[in-house]
Order: structure tokens, then sequence, then C-alpha cells
């Protein structure tokens, strides 16, 4: 689960972490408000959504008056901004933050995630933070350092030195670096973070250090744990039909081909794509309706599929272990009872009672296509759908 830029940022503070005074706005005159409040001669303004390189696609401004923040809230609020990392639909502004401006003297790179394969959480940090990070890992990756922690001894004051000289830090501001480096640490394991990343952390000119930018990413399995946090979901900064699935306890991502997928088990919905592209096909989605699905979620996972029109065929690969098939069955019929289905359906099932879900698949007069492997399910989809398009 992801938040806003002003959620992160007030976090930041609860953990000690420095960062610039402003507040949040949804109005061009509230924006004009909050600006009214901070000292200064000159105010960063930055859209909030859901998504990095905000200012290389003319989401920041520096403004000089009141004037410059109206206008330029005014102006952004109500649109969707288009960056590298959106697709082309960009994400809606809602709101926008407002702060004082920044004197930098130098601009950083400091994050703290998990690293699956040494099992350990991770600080990254390198001297050349700022909007170019993304080039400085791909053209000069020596200029990244990395620092393990053992979750066995956590923190310690010689990472924090560690990171410091990678950083070109001095004295004073090593103290500075290890105050906000237990900052990130400490939050990380209280809120059950899966990514803190402040780009960029600033030297100020008086040689403080301040989190200028803030993302944090939060572990999908334990929101629950985290009321507060859970709070913070914009559901307007999602994919509205994997919004949806989410309600319905479905792993759902839209893809852009034409080959709607319903597999159960994440594994088994990777194969059964691969296998989609290896015939010559494009899945439309990833959708895991899980181990423990019932009727209703498969109806609600047909709905998804096909809600937005572009899909040409439907491939269901189950394999029924926890779930039983003659469950699966029922719900893929009432499914297509109910939403008047026209397009191709290609059913593969393997496992508990396949005999029993195959037989109501067949005695329903509804048009299915069964297969029995999954090489000849995809296979049929795809020619199915390519007779569709």
């Amino acid at each position: 689960m992801n938040i806003h830029e002003y959620q992160a940022k007030q976090l930041f503070r609860d953990f000690a972490i420095p960062v610039p005074s402003g507040g949040v706005a949804d109005s061009a005159e509230q924006a004009r408000q909050v600006m009214q409040t901070l000292s200064g001669s000159a105010w960063v303004v930055k859209v909030q959504i859901h998504a990095g390189a905000r200012g290389k696609a003319g989401g920041v401004k520096v403004a000089r008056n009141e004037q410059e923040v109206a206008d330029f809230a005014n102006a952004m609020l109500g649109r969707q901004l288009v960056t590298h990392q959106t697709d082309a639909n960009g994400l809606p502004v809602n709101c926008v933050w407002v702060e004082e401006a920044s004197a930098i003297k130098n601009e950083f790179y400091l994050s703290l995630l998990v690293d699956r394969d040494s099992e350990r959480l991770i600080f990254i940090a390198s001297a050349a933070g700022g909007m170019d990070i993304e080039a400085v890992a791909a053209e000069t990756p020596e200029k990244i350092v990395h620092v393990k922690i053992h979750p066995a001894s956590g923190l310690q004051p010689y990472h924090c030195r560690q990171v410091a000289a990678a950083l070109g830090l001095g004295k004073e501001q090593q103290s500075r670096l290890q105050t906000i480096m237990t900052g990130v640490y400490e939050l990380f394991l209280a809120k059950d973070c899966s990514q803190i990343e402040i780009n960029p952390l600033i030297e100020t000119d008086n040689g403080n250090l301040v989190a200028l930018d803030a993302k944090i990413n939060f572990d999908d399995n334990a929101v629950a744990l985290h009321p507060e946090i859970a709070a913070l979901r914009d559901a307007s900064q999602e994919d509205a039909k994997e919004a949806e699935a989410k309600q319905f306890d479905l792993n759902y991502i839209t893809l852009d081909g034409n080959i709607g997928c319903m597999v159960n088990g994440a594994g088994l919905a990777m194969a059964t794509m691969d296998m989609v592209k290896l015939k010559g096909g494009a899945p439309a989605n990833f959708l895991d309706v899980g181990g423990g699905t019932n009727k209703d979620k498969v109806k609600a996972a047909f709905k998804l599929i096909l809600s937005d029109g572009t899909t040409k065929a439907v491939l269901v690969n189950i394999f029924g272990g926890i779930v039983k098939c003659d469950v699966i069955a029922a719900g893929i019929l009432a499914a297509v009872e109910e939403m008047h289905l026209t397009i191709p359906v290609v059913v593969r099932l393997e496992g508990t009672n396949v005999e029993l879900g195959l037989s109501m698949l067949a005695e329903s007069g509804l048009g299915l296509h069964t297969a029995e492997d999954l090489n000849s399910a995809a296979e049929l989809a795809v020619k199915l759908a390519e007779e569709a398009a």
C-alpha cells in the first residue's frame, strides 16, 4: 500500500525525521492560506499523487508570491498528471502540498527496504541524490552504497557512520544522519513498511539535514494490523478494478491484452499467462482467486475481467486442491448466466471433484469450452480470441 508525500511527512515527524514546514490543500484558496502560515520568501507547491517523477512532469513549482501559489494549485487540482511512472492516463490530482522552500547545499539519496536475498533490511544511500537517481543506478552504480542490518543486532552507530562516510558528511552531519536513520529504521519496524525512500535528503546552507521528499510503501499483508495506516489509503490513486478486487480478496492486476485469465494460485497464474504468450496471445490481466475461493468470488472475478469491454476470450485454469472444481463450475455458470456472456470461455479444471465440475459445465447448455490440459486450453483461448477480434 502506498501513501501520499504529505502523509509520509507526518509519519516522519512522529519519528523525529526533520521535514520542511508545510501543509496540504485541496483548493487554490486553501493553498494560499497554507502559504500565509509559512515563513520565507519562496514556497514549493507539489501535486500529491502516488507516483514519482512529478517534478519532471510539471507537478512541482517554486512560487515567489501568494498569487503564484494559488495559480499553480488552481491549474493542477482536478487534472490528471502523467509521469513516466504512471500509465498514459496519469493519476488524479486531488490535493497539493505547500511547504517552505529550502536552501539546498547538497542532495543525497537514502532508502530502507527488504533485501530478500540476504533476508535483511538494507539501507541504500548515494551522494548523487535527486531527480536523476535512476540514471545514477544504471550508469554509475559504484556511487551507491548498501548497508545491511542484521535483525538480531538492529541498526548500530557504525552503520550510520558507514553511510555518512559514503555521503561525505562531516562530524556534525554524521550525528544528524544517525538521528534520521534511526527514525527511518524505527518507523519501518513499527508500521510494517516494505520501503521508505527519501529523495532527496538535503544538506541545507546551515548544515542541517532535511527530508525534502518522503515515500513510504507498506506491506499489504500487515496493513490490517495498523488501522491508522489503512485509513491513509487513497483509492482514487489505484486502478479501479484492482481496488474493487481487494474488496473480494482477489489478487488482480490490469494488463493490456485481450484474453482474460482466472486462475487459483499466483504461480499457476504466472504459468498460465506465460502459456498464453507462448501461443501468440496476450493476457488482459493477472487474477489469482486464491485457494479458498467460493461461488461469489468467482462471479466477482468474471465481472472484473469483463468490465472494460476489451476482453475477447476468457481462460479459466483451476487446480482443485482446497477449492473444489464443482464450486468453481457453479461460480462460472452463475456468472455466465447473470452477465449474459457472449464471448468464448475456455475452462481447464483439475483436482478435487473434477468430474462433477466438468459434467456441470457440459450439461449447462451454455456453450462453454473445456480442455484437458493447460497447453490445449491456452491454444484454444488464443484461437477463439483472434476469431472474436
